[in-house]
């Protein structure tokens, strides 16, 4: 097993994507901190199925946007290999309909939360350790309402490249994974099953994404083999654009 014996924190991991990557590093042998906000039922699911597939982890609570409550959650974990920063949240709308409140709520979440979740792993993360960011493929479109959402998982790619510089020399690689449209229970509650049809057309493949296509994405990048892959932005959208 490619991840055996190593240590993994992986951020909103619940459900859907992050539940995804859970399970993966768990099947190739890592100890996985499954992490939640609020719903450690999910989350208990989440371990449970991951202890019945022969791997092994913990859940863990906390949420991201409150810094101190992120370092003190943190001092359960003595060590780490991998930390796959995939928590966050998304909102919508138009420039003029965007309150503070919004705004500061998905970049407390998506930006700055994540910046200092990383900031308190840092002394935890082994040589030659794996950060893996999950960013979103909105990133390189056009889309309209999406401003608040894209900018700050523009900023994520921007930490990316520069971490990666700074944690070279400590053997660390820094990537981030954007999915395109991935079928998860989220998206499937807010859209419409003739914006889904529309959104499969607009694949090469003919499909949505699915939550173990970009699981597999990070697990690579987890693993040895992914060795020489930093400062990257991998694109696991399906050929979109």
């Amino acid at each position: 097993m490619r991840l055996e014996n190593k240590i993994a924190l992986v951020t909103g991991a619940s459900r859907g994507i992050g539940a995804a990557i859970a399970k993966r590093l768990a099947s190739e042998g890592a100890f996985v901190y499954v992490h939640f906000a609020s719903n450690v039922d999910k989350a208990e699911a989440v371990l449970s199925e991951i202890r019945a597939n022969g791997g092994d982890g913990q859940t863990i609570g906390f949420d991201i946007s409150h810094i101190e409550n992120t370092k003190y959650a943190l001092e359960v974990i003595e060590n780490l290999d991998i930390l796959v920063n995939n928590a966050g949240d998304a909102k919508f709308g138009p420039l003029e309909s965007v309150g503070e409140d919004e705004f500061d709520a998905i970049f407390n979440l998506n930006t700055r939360g994540l910046f200092f979740l990383t900031q308190a792993c840092l002394l935890k993360l082994r040589e030659n350790g794996r950060i893996v960011n999950i960013s979103s493929g909105i990133t390189k479109v056009n889309a309209a309402g999406a401003s608040v959402y894209a900018a700050s998982k523009g900023a994520v790619e921007a930490f990316t490249r520069s971490w990666a510089a700074e944690l070279g020399p400590r053997g660390i690689t820094v990537n981030t994974v954007s999915p395109g449209m991935t079928e998860t229970d989220l998206l499937l509650e807010v859209t419409s099953p003739e914006e889904l049809e529309r959104f499969k057309g607009e694949t090469p493949l003919g499909r949505l994404g699915q939550p173990a296509d970009i699981a597999d994405a990070v697990a690579f990048l987890c693993s040895e083999d992914g060795r020489w892959m930093t400062a990257n932005n991998l694109l696991a959208n399906g050929g979109v654009g």
